[in-house]
């Protein structure tokens, strides 16, 4: 079975899971029934593989071929866990492409001179505890433990309870011996973009990456008072969603002001609305809004504008500042894929951005993405060119571990 055939016949089998009959979308959320199943499958595969699988102190499951106690290795991989709704290649591409270059390797007989590691990071997306990339955070000291066991889902669910009832212990924590393993991280994913789709069409349908944008998500919260939508006069209601409502927009128009030629964006894109019921006036809201730019300072002007006009209401979820992938890896990595390859900056966040804001070397390859579509069912990637993503990963490996 060729690398492709065998990326084809992964790529089937993870389609079903999580998968929402009405809308299209995803939802393996974190520490679900769903994302349990995920996580059996990445096992079962590794075992298949004779790969040596275990666990960091947050959960993030991490294959070894070799012993990487022994020498430092070049790990590879993603996450498994979506956005509601969302596509099917943020985050998959990655973790089923590095599978398939191990079995490739190890089909035809390559020896390593250093581990090879398959990495599935938890929580990356964030959608049921609202932090982005909890696991890789917790691993690397990002984000303490206490912080992470005390986020809630929009049932009122603790991260902690949410572990036990997956029949895990919450004893989590930053785990310096499993970050001491890898000498080098190089994560595949499809881009969340259309910069490579409106690049030549010759042009590869791989770029590496370069860095990560500084962005951040905030939580404001308003508060006014129940009552009956229907009986309730206009001039007596303190509805709390007037306020939200003005938020949001004033969000859009803060990021619009500067959104020059440096692009600014923010969006408030979650709200929890208490007591939820249509014909009451909202008594509470909770919105959360994220903000990203290539450019900190815009960021940062964007919540200074915010503030000043809802002071009482904004408290911050999670920072993250611009991210360099590591100048030497991100170098060797294009040399091995040529010198074309294209050079590719991105406004998302990802696990592999926490790991070089660690000191990780770190860098990523993008695939390209036609519609630019990203966190949606509508999400794509032509399949010739997730087959040119996973051979472009294979090379790269062969060049890290030759």
């Amino acid at each position: 079975m060729s690398i492709v055939e065998d990326f084809d016949h992964r790529w089937a089998q993870l389609l079903p899971v999580g998968r929402h009959s009405g809308t299209g979308g995803y939802r393996r959320y974190a520490w679900t029934r769903e994302d349990h199943t995920l996580r059996e499958w990445f096992a079962g595969e590794c075992a298949a593989l004779g790969l040596d699988l275990t666990e960091d102190r947050m959960g993030n499951q991490w294959a070894w071929w070799g012993d990487p106690d022994r020498s430092p290795g070049v790990v590879i991989g993603s996450h498994l866990d979506s956005v509601p709704d969302g596509g099917a290649y943020d985050g998959p591409l990655g973790v089923v492409s590095a599978l398939s270059v191990v079995r490739e390797l190890k089909d035809h007989g390559f020896t390593p001179s250093v581990p090879i590691g398959v990495v599935n990071f938890g929580d990356e997306e964030g959608a049921r505890f609202g932090v982005a990339c909890a696991g890789s955070r917790v691993l690397t000291g990002a984000m303490t433990p206490e912080r992470a066991l005390g986020l809630t889902d929009a049932d009122g669910v603790s991260m902690a309870e949410a572990l036990r009832a997956a029949g895990r212990t919450a004893e989590i924590g930053a785990d310096p011996a499993a970050l001491a393993r890898i000498g080098s991280f190089v994560e595949l994913h499809v881009e969340q973009g259309r910069a490579l789709d409106l690049m030549d069409p010759a042009t590869s349908a791989v770029a590496v990456g370069t860095d990560i944008w500084p962005h951040g998500r905030w939580r404001a919260d308003f508060t006014g008072r129940a009552d009956h939508a229907g009986t309730t006069a206009l001039a007596d209601r303190q509805d709390a969603m007037l306020e939200a409502a003005r938020f949001a927009l004033a969000a859009r128009e803060a990021a619009a002001r500067r959104d020059g030629e440096h692009r600014c964006v923010a969006t408030v894109g979650k709200l929890d609305v208490r007591p939820g019921g249509v014909n009451a006036i909202p008594s509470s809201v909770t919105a959360w809004l994220d903000a990203r730019s290539p450019q900190e300072s815009l960021v940062r002007g964007v919540i200074e504008d915010l503030t000043a006009m809802f002071p009482d209401a904004i408290s911050e979820e999670s920072w993250t500042e611009t991210t360099r992938f590591h100048d030497a890896l991100t170098t060797r990595v294009r040399d091995a894929l040529g010198p074309d390859t294209p050079m590719l900056g991105t406004g998302a966040g990802h696990d592999a951005g926490i790991l070089a804001q660690a000191g990780v070397p770190t860098t990523m390859l993008f695939v390209r993405n036609p519609t630019g579509a990203s966190h949606t069912p509508e999400e794509f990637a032509e399949p010739a060119d997730c087959h040119a993503g996973v051979e472009a990963l294979l090379t790269v490996v062969k060049d890290l571990a030759a």
